[in-house]
């Protein structure tokens, strides 16, 4: 089954791949930075070669986002991802897993999941059946 994981970061740290630009990550000393990158190089070694890598994509600043809204048959786009957050949708993966607990497993191994958040939805397919 494919699982959508949405990578989650503060826009004031913008940039790719978010967790690196964290003050988390930052306030690290060297040699845990340094583990913390070879271990999310492991981990896309790991789904490339498993075959459960998808694909995976960063956005752009949220500043550059628009929302798109019809009401009473009227559009309203507006600047921005959402209200108020501190948080900002940052890239997305899919994945092919075994199962949703694969799926959390591997989401959790991302370094995003320390310093922001992932979110993990499974795809379902037209028919909807699946679920």
């Amino acid at each position: 089954m494919k699982y959508l994981l949405l990578i989650y970061s503060n826009p004031r740290n913008w940039a790719h791949p978010t967790f690196e630009h964290t003050p988390g990550f930052l306030a690290m000393p060297e040699a845990e930075r340094a583990e913390l990158l070879e271990q999310n190089a492991e981990l896309e070694r790991e789904m490339s070669e498993s075959g459960e890598f998808v694909a995976g994509v960063p956005l752009a600043d949220p500043v550059h986002t628009r929302t798109a809204r019809v009401r009473d048959g009227l559009p309203a786009t507006t600047d921005g991802p959402y209200v108020e957050s501190k948080e900002a949708l940052a890239g997305y993966f899919v994945l092919d897993c075994a199962s949703m607990e694969r799926a959390v497993e591997i989401a959790e191994r991302f370094p995003d999941a320390r310093f922001g958040g992932v979110e993990v939805h499974p795809i379902m397919e037209f028919s909807g059946q699946e679920m």
